[in-house]
């Protein structure tokens, strides 16, 4: 089972998006801060991070797990609540693998999600 980490500050977004990653055998862990994540990140590797642009940190955050011993192997997502180019660049400048658009659903984590390779 891989170990996927949703760091955003909403409790609504992490609740649904738990539910339906955890439904796709994901194991989900949940941090409410960037520190919190780096934290949690730094005590165990996920192999997916999905980061909410509006987090305060977001972009250390990613840079961060970047500069960890395995952090290079880490997919990281970028989740931005419209196309806007200039904070998708920030994003990827930091290390972001992929963008996801919020608000997301079932079926748009499923499609992202459901056939990323289960190497744990």
């Amino acid at each position: 089972m891989q170990r996927l980490m949703i760091a955003d500050s909403s409790d609504i977004v992490r609740t649904v998006a738990k539910r339906i990653l955890t439904e796709l055998d994901f194991l989900v862990v949940e941090a409410t801060s960037g520190r919190e994540a780096m934290m949690r990140c730094q005590a165990e590797i996920p192999s997916i991070l999905i980061v909410d642009a509006a987090l305060d940190g977001a972009l250390d955050l990613i840079a961060g797990v970047r500069g960890l011993p395995q952090g290079k192997a880490v997919r990281i997502y970028y989740c931005v609540i419209e196309a806007d180019l200039k904070k998708m660049m920030q994003g990827k400048r930091a290390g972001a693998d992929d963008f996801l658009l919020k608000p997301f659903d079932r079926k748009i984590l499923s499609s992202v999600f459901a056939n990323l390779p289960k190497v744990a």
